[in-house]
């Protein structure tokens, strides 16, 4: 028997803000007439939405454009200093904070270098605290106009059954065990105490920025992988992230490449990141006879590994170019896994890693992938580099309050209602879905 509906007027009005901001957001500016053409909304509520918007301050005319023998018609955009938001990137190597406005422009950014071995709990949280603090103040930005901080960090995050009590991350590799971050975050950030926090993966928080902004546009099914001191990715399937909460496919690097092979660093023997993570690739180059400084970070090991295997002038070490082509091997076999259990169109190379070496490794991991994919799947997929670059993550993070905010229509104090999708993955699906409506009509999608 068919469930009566539930959605109450409010409900149903909240929707319509939202499709209207979400429109103007991505495609704007548009005129009501556009709007009207794109929603399917009466042109009053069209009109009545657009004048609430304009009112609350997130939406301003931009001028006019002609139409068919009428009058002009007034275009309507988002207002970029309607409100703000901030992404947090809990990296290997260091922490970022960065403020955005409402089209995501970066206003400001703070980070801090993390020390090996340098996940100290309370040092994180510190460090996120003051980095907000810090963008938000140097800005001159006041708290009110702050949607939220979103929070990419390494590991699996568990919000619970019911959700209470906040995030909570679970993250291995780094010795974090059942970490209350949120709570933690919400007693020491200087923010009003009802300010939204949204903690996820860092592979998921960089897949949603390809996915809204970068290499992942007009595509449905993607892998984007997160190639960093580990490996992660994010698995997008049907323009959801694959899996529910937890983690997914994040966790990626921690499948098993090698029985009994080589240590990783969350224990277990084998994974893939114990063979193609940064951390891993230095490590084989030193066991090789690699001499490097003791304090010598990752990034700087790195590129001395990459200047040794591809010099300007000279011999190439043929130690060096050994690790980086079996690092590429590694790498094109791991994400024929992805190739074959998830059949994407896409894979985007991504993470400070993934940049850095792609201009020597990306055509043979593609050679790789395709050798150990099964012929059909390898055959419809493309293997790029993401567009983003390394602010990919905090773009990402960033992205979380704002799928949140559409899903609350554009209030900036107000919860989203029962027919409306939270943040997280339905907020992001829900986005989603008017990306892909606004791609499938006008190729490319401009903002």
């Amino acid at each position: 028997m068919a469930m009566p509906s539930r959605r109450t007027v409010r409900d149903l009005r909240r929707s319509s803000r939202k499709e209207v901001l979400q429109r103007l957001y991505f495609d704007g500016p548009m005129s009501r007439q556009a709007l009207g053409t794109t929603t399917s909304l009466s042109s009053g509520s069209i009109s009545t939405i657009a004048a609430e918007l304009v009112a609350e301050g997130l939406v301003e005319e931009a001028g006019t454009v002609d139409s068919d023998g009428g009058r002009p018609r007034t275009l309507l955009r988002v207002v970029p200093s309607g409100a703000y938001l901030i992404g947090v990137d809990v990296g290997e190597t260091r922490v970022r904070v960065e403020l955005f406005d409402l089209v995501m422009a970066e206003l400001a950014r703070w980070e801090r270098p993390l020390r090996r071995n340098g996940y100290d709990v309370a040092s994180v949280v510190r460090h996120i605290s003051d980095g907000v603090g810090e963008v938000l103040s140097g800005a001159g930005i006041t708290a009110d106009l702050l949607l939220g901080v979103g929070v990419g960090i390494p590991g699996i995050v568990d919000r619970g059954a019911d959700g209470e009590g906040g995030a909570v991350v679970h993250g291995q590799t780094i010795g974090w065990d059942a970490v209350p971050l949120e709570s933690l975050l919400r007693e020491c950030a200087v923010l009003p105490p009802g300010t939204r926090f949204f903690i996820e993966n860092g592979a998921r928080t960089l897949g949603q920025a390809e996915m809204w902004f970068g290499g992942g546009r007009g595509v449905r099914d993607a892998a984007i992988v997160l190639f960093g001191s580990g490996i992660g990715a994010c698995i997008v399937s049907d323009g959801a992230v694959f899996g529910g909460a937890g983690g997914s496919a994040a966790e990626w690097g921690h499948t098993t490449l090698h029985v009994r092979g080589r240590r990783c660093r969350c224990g277990a023997l084998g994974c893939l990141e114990a063979y193609a993570g940064a951390e891993a690739l230095v490590q084989r180059w030193q066991e090789a006879g690699a001499s490097l400084p003791a304090d010598t970070d990752e990034e700087t090991a790195v590129s001395a590994l990459l200047a040794a295997a591809h010099p300007p002038a000279g011999e190439a070490d043929p130690v060096a170019r050994a690790v980086l082509d079996e690092t590429a091997e590694y790498l094109g076999a791991g994400i024929s896994d992805l190739i074959n259990l998830y059949g994407p169109e896409r894979v985007l190379l991504c993470g400070w890693a993934g940049l850095q070496l792609a201009p020597y490794i990306l055509d043979s991991v593609r050679t790789h992938a395709a050798a150990y994919a099964l012929r059909h799947p390898a055959g419809r997929v493309s293997i790029e580099l993401g567009r983003l670059g390394p602010d990919a993550v905090t773009v990402g993070a960033a992205t979380l309050p704002l799928a949140d905010f559409f899903a609350r229509g554009g209030r900036l104090n107000e919860q989203p209602g029962e027919g409306d999708a939270p943040a997280g993955q339905a907020g992001w699906r829900a986005t989603m879905e008017t990306r892909k409506r606004t791609i499938t009509a006008q190729e490319p999608a401009t903002k």
